[in-house]
């Protein structure tokens, strides 16, 4: 299970250092592997998967019917941009340059333990979303039974 927020820097090669509280975990549960891709909800972030739970998710994406323009759009934005990565000695891994680009991430970025996955956002669209707040308009059924 992943939670929380974390400050990151982006080193000039692209390296992001994953936070040293979730390392062990990625290694032992995710074997150091993970996967990038674009979070097709959002602009300015990624997902980052542990492999296994890339792999369900990619098999449901991938069983969408492909006659339907958001199934297509979802499966080129989460299976077609997919990116594997590992963990190298230092605990870090490598952001591919055209998803850092695509979604606003230079030197700084925030990493959110999201339960299942992570997401790697730009520093600016984090605070942007933060900014935002939840009207009574927006409430759902399910958020009406939140305990908060």
């Amino acid at each position: 299970m992943f939670q929380g927020e974390t400050a990151i820097t982006i080193d000039d090669k692209g390296r992001l250092a994953v936070p040293t509280a979730y390392r062990d975990l990625v290694a032992r549960e995710c074997d150091n592997r993970l996967v990038i891709t674009y979070n097709p909800f959002e602009s300015g972030s990624l997902y980052i998967y542990p492999h296994a739970a890339w792999e369900r998710l990619r098999d449901q994406v991938n069983a969408l019917p492909k006659v339907k323009a958001v199934n297509r759009s979802m499966q080129l934005k989460l299976v077609g941009a997919a990116a594997f990565v590992e963990l190298d000695g230092n605990g870090r891994v490598s952001i591919p340059a055209s998803h850092r680009a695509a979604v606003g991430i230079e030197k700084k970025a925030v990493l959110l333990g999201m339960g299942d996955k992570f997401e790697l956002w730009s520093e600016q669209a984090h605070h942007a979303q933060i900014r935002q707040t939840i009207s009574d308009e927006d409430l759902s059924e399910e958020l009406l039974g939140l305990q908060l």
